[in-house]
């Protein structure tokens, strides 16, 4: 699986290319879908352009991007969009259109309340699981593991030259993953050194404007289209077997 990450918490300083409003991220979500990405993770935005988890930035979000792709609509709930645990358990508890998945960063306080609000309303949880920091260590002792969708093994160290270390190091660290699929993936400088080590490892990846601006080659990325299109071309790559 090759999932897209359209847009993040990135702005409109990052460039035209990056979907805002509902309309630009479902216009990208086709473009997407049509290269090759089977899953989305988006991030609402409220009118200034900010990362937000209310109903009323989720929701348009959500309808305009099932509107015109069939393949299931993730979002965000980042500690950033609501830095107030007990606030961001009140907004998913208000959602009226549900996304078929929520990412929870296992390392945020709150956490397992969160999680748990979200697989109370049917919303499949993806454990965002941070290199760097203690998600792993305390994902690996929840009572939730085993009921999670799926783990985002998030390598956060952007350097090309370390991050494949670190995404070894990260999966050491998340032993078994309670059994549930894991979705490897980088940022920045080391998304596609990451990608393609998802491919050798057969783990499902994902691509789009919040990991990396850039192709391969350090050329600025047009459209998350484009970066699904090579995502994919990367991951088969990273696949077939290395010359001895």
């Amino acid at each position: 699986m090759v999932q897209v990450c359209l847009n993040g918490a990135r702005g409109a300083g990052d460039g035209a290319a990056v979907p805002l409003s509902p309309g630009s991220m479902a216009a990208s979500a086709v473009e997407a879908v049509a290269a090759g990405a089977s899953d989305i993770h988006v991030h609402p935005k409220s009118p200034c352009g900010h990362d937000t988890l209310s109903p009323k930035a989720v929701t348009p979000t959500i309808e305009a991007i099932r509107a015109r792709v069939g393949v299931p609509v993730g979002v965000t709930t980042g500690a950033w969009a609501e830095p107030d645990p007990a606030a961001r358990v009140a907004r998913v508890r208000s959602w009226t259109v549900l996304p078929d998945h929520a990412s929870v960063n296992w390392h945020e306080p709150g956490a397992e309340e969160l999680a748990a609000a979200l697989i109370d309303r049917g919303i499949g949880v993806e454990a965002g699981i941070w290199s760097g920091t203690e998600g792993a260590a305390r994902f690996a002792v929840s009572p939730l593991g085993p009921r999670v969708l799926r783990v985002l093994a998030e390598v956060v160290d952007t350097s090309a030259d370390t991050a494949e270390d670190s995404a070894h190091a990260l999966l050491t660290d998340l032993g078994g993953a309670h059994g549930r699929p894991v979705l490897l993936h980088g940022m920045e400088g080391g998304t596609w050194p990451v990608l393609r080590l998802a491919g050798r490892l057969g783990l499902a990846t994902r691509i789009g404007l919040e990991d990396t601006l850039l192709l391969p080659d350090g050329e600025r990325a047009v459209s998350n289209g484009q970066l699904v299109a090579e995502g994919l071309l990367q991951h088969r790559l990273g696949r077939e077997p290395r010359p001895s």
